[in-house]
């Protein structure tokens, strides 16, 4: 009997959903970032254990970017970008969600009774199958500096890294190369991504993983059909209009990214990304 191909078969490390999965194996992330940074990093813990481990798509609470701590308590959130997503008015969002993300690091540590100056040093990484800048850097990295005097820094422990898989400019590691080499390309070139090649091929065949996969599709499926369902019954632009922020509000719990609500609802990218603001 021939295999039945399920679309988690067709996914590469560009899905974010997949790319969670590798990124939740700790030898890799560690070695990802000890590749970025320059550094060793003696051990990584995934914040928020609960909602950040349960990748799985009966959680409600799925997030799909990576939250991390290291040894010497810097924190990381890394997140796959596929797609340069744009506004309703035709502004690029990166730099502002680079923002969103910013706080929500902040304010989880500050919740936990910190005073300001026991923030923890922060990196916020976005994986680009772009180049957001036009630079052709392969590594773009942002701290706070005094506009009158560049070479004056405001040290508040917090960066910025956007990662152009596409660059040509800049010096990476050969594994960082290696891996945005496999990330475009789905080739691999060293044994590193020999390590995620397989990882993913053993994320793949793991039977929890593919059941939740298809459980997974199957809700934003019944979601979309159900939001559209009410919408014809209400039959005004009100109830419409009200529908679909009630499934973007689902469909963001279950873990879907910003542009696939937008176009999954019709609403703009915009209008989400308030909604997905309103529920951190």
């Amino acid at each position: 009997m021939k295999k039945q191909v399920s679309n988690l078969d067709k996914l590469t490390l560009a899905n974010d959903f997949l790319f969670k999965h590798v990124m939740l194996r700790k030898r890799i992330c560690k070695h990802i970032l000890e590749e970025l940074l320059h550094t060793k990093i003696a051990d990584i813990t995934y914040l928020e254990a609960e909602q950040t481990l349960d990748v799985y798509p009966d959680s409600h609470g799925i997030r799909l970017d990576v939250r991390i701590a290291d040894d010497t308590n810097t924190h990381y959130n890394l997140e796959m970008q596929v797609k340069n997503p744009v506004s309703s008015t035709g502004k690029f969002q990166l730099p502002k969600r680079t923002r969103y993300y910013q706080a929500m690091l902040d304010t989880d540590m500050l919740q936990k009774g910190q005073d300001y100056d026991e923030l923890s040093p922060t990196y916020i990484i976005f994986f680009c199958l772009f180049d957001f800048f036009e630079d052709s850097q392969r590594i773009y990295t942002f701290k706070r500096r005094c506009m009158e005097n560049m070479e004056i820094e405001l040290a508040d422990e917090a960066a910025i890294m956007f990662l152009n898989t596409l660059g040509t400019k800049g010096d990476v590691s050969p594994d960082i190369q290696s891996l945005f080499d496999y990330i475009n390309n789905n080739t691999v070139t060293s044994n590193f991504t020999r390590e995620v090649a397989d990882t993913i091929t053993e994320i793949k065949n793991d039977k929890k993983v593919r059941d939740s996969y298809m459980t997974y599709e199957m809700r934003i499926k019944d979601t979309l059909a159900e939001g559209e369902a009410k919408g014809r019954v209400e039959g005004k632009a009100e109830g419409i209009a009200e529908e679909k922020l009630a499934t973007a509000k689902r469909l963001l719990r279950m873990g879907l990214s910003v542009q696939d609500v937008a176009k999954g609802t019709s609403l703009s990218v915009e209008q989400v990304e308030k909604i997905k603001a309103e529920q951190a």
